[in-house]
């Protein structure tokens, strides 16, 4: 494969023919109509309807890949994140993005900033175990939703986040059906073991060095408890690969 690389005209915006920029009528950029439908999904909140292209905006929510994209098109050099817990089961994060240079910003360099936060009275099920991670995607949605005035909530700033079928025209008149896509503690704690290379051999080792008392009698990652499960996530998060 080969790759492309990435250049901007002098108004800032990605040359090529790559990107199919949008305007309104003031000539400036429409952010909101940049988002691609496949990073939409209903609000099963406030509408049955499965179509998103039918939605209001209120009734609409938007994933966090739809901001990621946003965010790459439009361009930035740093996104710095500023995290403090004032209480065990609070977190309250910063992110400030440095955004490049285009003609809507009279070819300056802008830095924006948000605050996302997470705490027991604003997540839900296994989002409680991750605060941290939690308050920093919230910080970095609302940081780029608000600097390009996307009046869209995004699905990490919802208490409950809504798992929904992407969708698809041949689906548009299908009931809406809620799915769950949301990993299992086991799936985690996987996922996390092979991004730091650690196999079950050593989990199970160290169980047993630290002797814990249900060492012993497991065999495998889905027979440890899910208490013991996000600590060894929390844990094996630390490790500097």
């Amino acid at each position: 494969m080969k790759l492309k690389e990435i250049k901007r005209d002098k108004n800032g915006l990605i040359s090529g023919g790559s990107v199919d920029y949008i305007f309104n009528e003031d000539g400036f950029i429409d952010w909101r109509k940049m988002i691609k439908v496949e990073h939409l999904v209903p609000n099963l909140q406030k509408t049955s309807e499965r179509d998103v292209t039918k939605l209001k905006d209120t009734e609409l929510i938007i994933l966090i890949a739809g901001i990621k994209e946003l965010a790459q098109v439009r361009g930035y050099t740093d996104v710095r994140y500023d995290v403090t817990s004032p209480s065990k089961d609070y977190v309250i994060a910063s992110c400030s993005i440095k955004f490049t240079p285009n003609y809507e910003t009279e070819g300056r360099e802008v830095t924006f900033s948000a605050i996302g936060d997470a705490g027991p009275h604003n997540t839900h099920g296994f989002g409680q175990a991750f605060l941290g991670p939690m308050a920093e995607n919230r910080a970095f949605v609302r940081c780029v939703r608000n600097f390009l005035k996307i009046n869209i909530v995004a699905n990490d700033e919802l208490e409950k986040m809504t798992f929904v079928k992407p969708f698809s025209p041949q689906a548009a008149s299908s009931p809406v059906e809620e799915i769950d896509t949301q990993p299992s503690p086991v799936a985690l704690l996987k996922r996390v073991m092979s991004e730091k290379k650690v196999t079950w051999a050593k989990v199970k080792k160290r169980l047993e060095d630290e002797e814990y008392e249900k060492a012993d009698s497991i065999s495998c990652v889905e027979q440890i408890p899910k208490a013991k499960i996000f600590e060894l996530i929390e844990r094996l998060k630390k490790i500097k690969t």
